[in-house]
């Protein structure tokens, strides 16, 4: 199933991208670990998880080489939000991490504070992916594209 990535709504402004993109490469130059960000205005099912594991497989989050990829899903007008990490990062810290996740970026959120919300999660799951899989500068390359993601 393909999802229409070309119909970007300007959820954010430049800076409020530029910071997000920027959290993303941050956290990434700390770890192997792999984040990604997309955001659509509405979630197509009720539950946002099932949405969020559905664009985890469309964006090849699981192909990464250690299972250590995490998406940050949010749809901004269904007041909808999950986080879904892999496999190898979801043994490791467990549902009570991603839940604690929501939870900040749930109250970051109700603020209005949406880029910074999502800005201060990635920092968090970045710490989190660079205790279990620190960077190897010898063999660690950027598997997938840093860049936000927008649906519909």
């Amino acid at each position: 199933m393909k999802i229409p990535f070309f119909r970007r709504k300007e959820f954010f402004s430049d800076a409020e991208k530029q910071q997000i993109v920027a959290a993303i490469q941050a956290a990434e130059k700390q770890t192997s670990g792999e984040i990604r960000v997309f955001v659509e205005s509405r979630c197509k099912y009720v539950a946002p998880l099932d949405r969020a594991a559905e664009v985890f497989s469309i964006l090849k989050m699981d192909k990464t080489a250690a299972r250590n990829g995490v998406l940050v899903y949010v749809a901004l007008k269904d007041r909808q939000l999950a986080i879904m990490g892999d496999q190898g990062i979801h043994e490791k810290v467990g549902n009570e991490f991603w839940e604690k996740e929501v939870r900040q970026m749930l109250a970051e959120f109700n603020k209005a504070n949406y880029a910074d919300g999502i800005a201060k999660i990635i920092g968090e799951i970045g710490e989190a992916l660079r205790t279990h899989f620190p960077y190897d500068k010898e063999g660690d390359i950027n598997e997938l594209p840093d860049d936000i993601v927008f649906g519909k």
